[in-house]
């Protein structure tokens, strides 16, 4: 069975480059789970858990939206953010989405920012409890 190469890419650096037998990706609209000779695609990333599966053992990272591309196991992410998930500072996700719940928005902007806000500190708190 061949393995995926996996490289998660933030403007800063190549944070992520490995192999595993299996991944799965935040999309904006749900998980996608990555198999050696996934069909082709790109799609659009969300908030949310990347793992990478080899063998027995899953590493798991925490992803602020992107893009991903798949071709030839090779699978390519592009993002603002990543960070293992055993680094994600729950305290500071928990005041963020507090923060965020008690925005009162007027305009398009200040929605789209409490919406962002909401949907980050939501996805670092659930992937922090599937951590543990």
């Amino acid at each position: 069975m061949a393995t995926l190469h996996v490289v998660v890419v933030t403007p800063e650096k190549t944070a992520v480059d490995a192999s595993a037998d299996f991944a799965v990706v935040p999309l904006f609209d749900g998980e996608l789970g990555i198999g050696s000779n996934h069909t082709p695609l790109i799609g659009k990333l969300g908030h949310g858990e990347l793992r990478l599966k080899s063998g027995n053992e899953t590493t798991r990272y925490y992803l602020d939206e992107g893009f991903v591309q798949v071709r030839d196991n090779q699978v390519v992410v592009l993002t603002g953010t990543v960070s293992k998930v055993e680094e994600i500072d729950v305290k500071a996700a928990q005041e963020q989405l507090e923060k965020a719940l008690a925005m009162v928005p007027t305009t398009d902007d200040e929605f789209a920012e409490r919406d962002r806000l909401l949907a980050e500190a939501r996805a670092q708190l659930h992937a922090s409890r599937r951590h543990f």
